[in-house]
């Protein structure tokens, strides 16, 4: 009985949805791939570029709505790479920035499979670029902080009293849901209230929308005008530049 080769489980970040930001490295071996498990925070024409030949497998999760719970597919991962095949992990943005990477490649290191990690844009660093806001500035800020608005428990509870801090600017990842609560609790922590803020949705994509706003009026404004997920929060004085330095979709 021929003896099945091990194959190879490649966890790639896969940017914040303009597929020009894929790497190089990330483009040559999504093309190669037997096997694509694939998030739903990954653009649908970066989902295209997958081979007809490679079997597609969504493991996306949304809110309170899992295709497949974690554990599950950290076993499925290795189970595709012992039946001999190159697969690869395709999650948004940076796998290793709130992408639960981590997670998954613990489970292959136990079950003797071989990974490579190829990074990817953030959305941090993406959704600022496209929405023309820098995330530091010598005259604005000199540190930046990125955070998750969605904690493992289902909470928002942050370091506040330390988020509260001259020259810094903060980027908080899926931080839609709990935005009033995140808003609340900066203000009680002594934020001034005109603080500025953007709300960047569907980021770096054609259907990107950029709202600017202060700290306490941030929640009314992305209701008013039903921002959905993704959405990324930007909030610090850099802020102030986004209507100077705007630039995608106006060239």
């Amino acid at each position: 009985m021929r003896k099945i080769m091990m194959g190879k489980v490649y966890l790639i970040g896969a940017g914040p949805g303009d597929p020009e930001l894929l790497t190089l490295k990330a483009y040559r071996l999504l093309k190669q791939a037997d096997v694509v498990l694939y998030d739903r925070l990954v653009g649908q024409e970066i989902i295209e570029l997958i081979p007809e030949s490679a079997e597609k497998m969504y493991v996306g999760k949304a809110k309170s709505l899992h295709s497949l719970p974690q554990e599950d597919i950290n076993s499925l991962l290795a189970e595709k790479a012992k039946q001999g095949h190159q697969v690869v992990r395709l999650k948004g943005g940076d796998p290793f920035i709130f992408g639960r990477g981590g997670e998954e490649l613990e489970e292959l290191i136990e079950e003797g499979v071989p990974f490579e990690v190829v990074p990817g844009v953030t959305a941090a660093a993406g959704c600022a670029a496209y929405a023309g806001i820098p995330l530091t500035h010598r005259d604005y800020a000199q540190s930046v902080r990125f955070l998750t608005g969605h904690l493992k428990d289902g909470t928002t509870d942050l370091p506040w009293e330390e988020l509260v801090h001259p020259a810094q600017t903060l980027v908080i990842y899926m931080g839609l849901t709990g935005l009033k609560d995140i808003s609340q609790s900066l203000l009680k922590f002594g934020m001034s209230p005109t603080m500025p803020v953007a709300v960047v949705e569907k980021g770096t994509s054609k259907a990107q929308r950029v709202f600017t706003s202060t700290i306490i009026d941030v929640f009314d404004v992305a209701t008013q005008n039903e921002v959905k997920s993704p959405a990324l929060l930007i909030i610090g004085e850099v802020v102030t530049l986004q209507d100077k330095l705007a630039w995608y979709g106006k060239y």
